[in-house]
């Protein structure tokens, strides 16, 4: 019964095992496709959570990147995390027609009586 259980025990074993290693392979290829796609224009996130564009990815180990309008920083190419979707905020202006729309913050008069018991 032991000499069963052995060889059970290690299938049991190498699969999570080969199913995780897949997994990251998986992962790591598809960063790798995508810091070789990255095109100048690009909107980026970095692995420090900075947002920037690219202005320069000519180079195989490094890529530049626009944090600022005029700014141009040298990165190297595994610090890109993510493209991001340029987002183009909508803000609504709100328009009060009248002042009755406005309710005003109401104060109360009564002192604030603070707790002195320790």
């Amino acid at each position: 019964m032991s000499s069963l259980m052995f060889p059970l025990l290690l299938v049991l074993l190498a699969v999570p095992l080969f199913l995780s290693a897949r997994k990251q392979k998986k992962a790591v290829a598809e960063q790798q496709a995508l810091l070789n796609s990255l095109e100048q224009g690009d909107r980026v996130m970095t692995t420090s959570g900075l947002y920037a564009t690219v202005a320069d990815a000519s180079d195989d180990t490094t890529i530049d990147l626009e944090i600022a309008d005029g700014v141009v920083t040298t990165w190297l190419r595994q610090a890109i995390r993510e493209k991001v979707a340029d987002e183009v905020e909508e803000v609504e202006d709100v328009v009060v027609d009248d002042v009755a729309d406005v309710t005003p913050a109401v104060a109360d008069d009564k002192p604030v009586q603070q707790d002195t018991k320790k």
